[in-house]
């Protein structure tokens, strides 16, 4: 955040509430809901930092970004990613850099800009049986099932489940920690699972130049799939 941007947004918090005060939104001068206002300095809520070009630069071949603080420019900070999330950077990326503080970790949100894949018509399909005990199942012999992942669930659901009885405050605090946890476990498995299926069709089913000659009397099966998730249990 540049040194402007920050004094000017303080400087609008407050001037929007002498604002309220004026106008009697936060009661009389001795309410409470008006001296306790008066009272505590404003705090402002953890949110993404955007960054454009002229205040965050990325230098690509040594993994550091140099970031312009209150303080001065901060350079040479190291940053973590995958090969191929570096490529995409180099390439394609473009606009402003948010800067997120999630769970005590910061991440760097960098927006870029992919062309799409060309887009064709399939000529033939595959069929995927979706259930509980095996996520995915598809015609082509993929099974989006194991005894490792179907060991997580389970020991998932336990661990809530103590949780769940304890009632206490850290006990519920461990919850909303695990209940992220779990969401961003269950993102990434159904992300696996359907690039894994994708995968799979174009691996096993190349497409047709022409598809379809005529309409099919009969749909095959899988050839409309609604997707359910591997969801995660409520906490």
């Amino acid at each position: 955040m540049s040194p402007a941007f920050r004094i000017k947004k303080v400087r609008d918090a407050y001037t929007t509430l002498k604002a309220n005060i004026r106008a009697g939104n936060l009661g009389k001068p001795d309410s409470h809901r008006r001296v306790k206002a008066e009272a505590k300095p404003i705090v402002f809520r953890p949110a993404a930092q955007p960054y454009d070009d002229r205040c965050l630069s990325w230098q690509y071949d040594a993994a550091t970004v140099s970031v312009w603080t209150v303080e001065g420019r901060v350079k040479n900070i190291p940053f973590a990613c995958s090969a191929g999330a570096l490529k995409t950077l180099q390439a394609h990326r473009q606009g402003e850099s948010d800067l997120v503080r999630r769970d005590g970790v910061f991440y760097l949100i960098a927006t870029c800009e992919v062309p799409e894949a060309e887009r064709y018509e399939p000529g033939r399909f595959i069929g995927v049986d979706l259930g509980i005990a095996a996520i995915a199942t598809t015609s082509t012999g993929y099974k989006a099932a194991g005894r490792g992942l179907n060991r997580h669930r389970k020991r998932q659901l336990e661990l809530r489940r103590k949780l769940q009885k304890k009632r206490t405050k850290s006990a519920k605090r461990l919850l909303k920690k695990r209940n992220r946890s779990e969401k961003r476990h269950a993102a990434n498995q159904n992300h696996i699972i359907a690039k894994t299926i994708v995968t799979v069709s174009h691996a096993s089913l190349p497409p047709h130049s022409g598809g379809w000659t005529e309409e099919p009397t009969q749909q095959p099966a899988g050839s409309y799939l609604q997707a359910r998730p591997f969801r995660t249990g409520s906490s």
